[in-house]
């Protein structure tokens, strides 16, 4: 099993701070084994990252957005478990994607997320998952992401 850490290394990636709750509800939460991550909404230079796919977003840019997310979700469930080498198994992504009804790409956005998640994790990062276009999300953020993982 490949240290994480190195591996974030490796791609260049500082774990920002892990965000805070903006209204009612944890970042994160944990039941048995299995840790259960909040939506985490894009952000561009600390700024809600906004836009609609198929608008005034194109795939790559949305690739990019996602990307994102996934680095701030990992970054919150260090927080919540201390070890990132903890993880056993990133289970679950669940993607939504602020977009036109005709954009059909809300898979090839959500590879963002998920190709880093493998990238990071190896074999353990790889996940079921559901990827969805939504008329809106808070703020008017383009993707939001949660996930569920399993720790030892």
């Amino acid at each position: 099993m490949s240290n994480v850490y190195d591996q974030l290394k490796a791609l260049s990636i500082e774990l920002p701070a892990a965000g805070a709750p903006a209204a009612a509800y944890v970042m994160s939460a944990q039941a048995g084994k299995t840790v259960f991550l909040s939506g985490h909404i894009a952000k561009r230079n600390g700024q809600v990252w906004t836009g609609k796919l198929g608008d005034t977003i194109g795939t790559e840019e949305g690739q990019q957005a996602a990307r994102s997310i996934a680095i701030d979700l990992i970054a919150t469930l260090h927080a919540h478990v201390g070890d990132l080498n903890r993880v056993k198994r990133i289970v679950k992504v669940m993607s939504l994607v602020n977009s036109t009804p005709d954009f059909i790409e809300q898979h090839l956005v959500t590879n963002g997320a998920s190709e880093l998640f493998v990238a990071v994790f190896g074999e353990r990062g790889k996940h079921a998952r559901s990827a969805f276009g939504v008329a809106q999300i808070p703020l008017g953020a383009c993707v939001e992401i949660e996930l569920i993982a399993e720790v030892e």
